[in-house]
C-alpha cells in the first residue's frame, strides 16, 4: 500500500479515499476486487461539497490536494456509551475484586472523593482524548443514586456540554437504580426533572436481575413516555439466562405506544440464553424503537470474572443476530480506567477492534464500521437523512483518515490517523494526564 501524501495546507480535495460500502450510494462502481472504487471528495467552507468516484486521469494539482492512496476514511465517530463521572478513578481506588457487583461496591466507596472540580478535571481529560480520536458525539451515563438529590456529575457534565459545544456533542443519561421507580409519583418527578435539564438529557436506569422488578421497570418506561424523554438503559448486564429485562422493555414500549427512541446497553444475558429464547427476544426488539449498544471491552472483563480462573464465556451480546433483524447496533467504549475497566482510551475504534475479534465480525470496514459512525441510531428519527442519502455531500467535513491502515485489515493500525474538523487538520497533541 502506498503512503498518503498529506501537507500542512488544509485540503480542498481528498483523492483516492477509501470509503465504506455502507456510506456510498447503491450505484457506486466497484473495483476489480469487488470493493467500492476509490473516491474523490471536494471540500469547501468546512463542508464536503462533492463526492465522486476517482477518474483515471485525476491527479494532485497543488498542496491543497491530498492523495490518500487508498487510506480508509470514516465520518466523525460516535461513542454511544461512556461514564465520564467515574472515569480515571482507578489509581486512587487500587485493587478491585472481579465482577460487576464488586466494581459497583468499589465505585460507591470512591464517591466520597467526588467534588465538582474532581469530576470536571477527569471528564475534561476524557473529552480531550475523544476529541483527538475523532469523536464528534459522545453519550455519558451519570450515576444518580439518591432520587431526591441531583448528583454533582449531572450539572458538571451539563456545563461541559456547553464548554464543548461546536466540537463534541455531549449527552447525559441519568443512571438511576430501579428502586427509585417503585413509587410512581417519584418516577414521574424524576423524569420531569431530567426533561427540564435541557437538550441532550435522557432518562436511564439499571435493569439487572438482582436490582429490579417488573413494576419498577414498567413505571420507568411510562415516566419517560409521559415526559417525552428518550431512554438509555443498562439492561441485563449479566450472564443469567433467566434475565428478562430486554424482553420486558421491548414488550412494554409497544404496549404504551412509546414515541421516543430507547437505547439498551450491554444485554449480555442474550448470549447465555437458549437460542430460541434469545432470538424471540430479538424479534420483539426489532418491532420496537430500540437501538442496542455492545460494550465488548468492559463486558469481557466483568462477565464470568472469578479470581484465579480463566473465563469461559465471552459476555458480548448477539450483535450479528440483531443486525440480521434490522436492529441498529452500536459499539462503544464504556468505562475507562475505573473499577469497571482498568483500560480504555475514549477511542471507540479500540472497543470496535475488540468486538471484531470476539464476535468474529466480517467486513469490518465496509459493513460494520457504521456501528461507530451512525448518530441517527441514537435519535428518534432512525434515519435522520443517512439512509435516505448516505453520501457525504453537504455534510460538515468531520473526517477520520486512517493513514497506515488498509481496508481489508482495518481496524489494524487504526491508531495512526489524521482528524479533520470542518475540513481543518486537527493538530496532533499528546494525551494530557490528570491526577484525580
Amino acid at each position: 500500500m502506498a503512503s498518503p501524501t498529506l501537507t500542512a495546507t488544509a485540503p480542498t480535495r481528498l483523492l483516492n479515499a477509501r470509503l465504506p460500502r455502507w456510506l456510498l450510494p447503491a450505484a457506486w462502481p466497484m473495483d476489480a476486487a469487488g470493493r467500492p472504487a476509490l473516491a474523490c471528495l471536494r471540500l469547501q467552507d468546512g463542508r464536503i461539497q462533492a463526492l465522486a468516484p476517482m477518474a483515471p486521469d485525476t491527479a494532485a494539482a497543488s498542496a491543497a490536494d491530498w492523495d490518500l492512496a487508498g487510506a480508509p476514511v470514516l465520518p466523525g465517530l460516535v461513542d454511544a456509551h461512556t461514564h465520564l463521572d467515574k472515569t480515571f478513578t482507578l489509581d486512587r481506588i487500587g485493587a478491585v475484586k472481579p465482577g460487576l457487583l464488586a466494581a459497583i461496591e468499589a465505585m460507591m466507596a470512591d464517591r466520597a472523593h467526588w467534588t465538582r472540580a474532581d469530576i470536571h478535571a477527569r471528564a475534561s481529560q476524557a473529552l480531550r482524548w475523544a476529541w483527538e480520536a475523532g469523536v464528534t458525539r459522545i453519550r455519558s451515563h451519570v450515576d444518580w443514586w439518591e432520587p431526591s438529590q441531583e448528583p454533582l456529575g449531572w450539572s458538571v457534565l451539563g456545563e461541559l456540554a456547553q464548554e464543548w459545544a461546536g466540537r463534541i456533542q455531549l449527552e447525559r443519561a441519568a443512571l438511576i437504580p430501579q428502586t427509585a421507580f417503585e413509587d410512581l409519583t417519584q418516577a414521574h418527578r424524576l423524569a420531569r426533572h431530567i426533561a427540564a435539564s435541557g437538550p441532550g438529557a435522557l432518562l436511564g436506569g439499571f435493569i439487572h436481575s438482582h436490582h429490579w422488578t417488573a413494576r419498577s421497570a414498567r413505571q420507568l418506561l411510562q415516566a419517560a413516555a409521559e415526559a417525552d424523554l428518550d431512554l438509555d438503559l443498562h439492561v441485563d448486564e449479566e450472564l443469567n439466562p433467566a434475565a428478562e429485562g430486554l424482553a420486558l422493555v421491548a414488550r412494554t414500549l409497544r404496549e404504551i405506544g412509546y414515541a421516543g427512541r430507547a437505547v439498551c446497553g450491554h444485554v449480555c444475558a442474550l448470549s447465555a440464553q437458549p437460542e430460541a429464547q434469545a432470538l424471540a427476544t430479538l424479534d420483539a426488539v426489532a418491532q420496537a424503537p430500540i437501538t442496542l449498544v455492545s460494550l465488548p471491552i468492559t463486558n469481557l472483563l466483568l462477565q464470568d470474572a472469578v479470581t484465579g480462573r480463566t473465563p469461559r464465556q465471552r459476555g458480548i451480546t448477539l450483535v450479528k443476530e440483531a443486525r440480521e433483524r434490522g436492529i441498529p447496533v452500536l459499539l462503544a467504549s464504556d468505562n475507562v480506567e475505573d473499577p469497571f475497566c482498568a483500560i480504555g482510551s475514549y477511542d471507540p475504534v479500540d472497543a470496535f477492534a475488540t468486538g471484531v475479534q470476539v464476535a468474529q465480525l466480517p467486513e469490518a470496514f465496509d459493513s460494520w464500521s457504521q456501528a461507530l459512525c451512525r448518530p441517527d441510531w441514537l435519535d428518534r428519527c432512525a434515519s435522520a437523512g443517512w439512509e435516505a442519502s448516505p453520501a457525504l455531500t453537504g455534510r460538515v467535513a468531520d473526517l477520520v483518515i486512517f493513514t497506515r491502515a488498509g481496508a481489508s485489515g482495518w481496524p489494524s493500525r487504526a491508531q495512526h490517523r489524521v482528524v479533520l474538523r470542518a475540513g481543518q487538520r486537527l493538530a496532533p497533541t499528546s494525551f494530557d494526564t490528570v491526577t484525580p
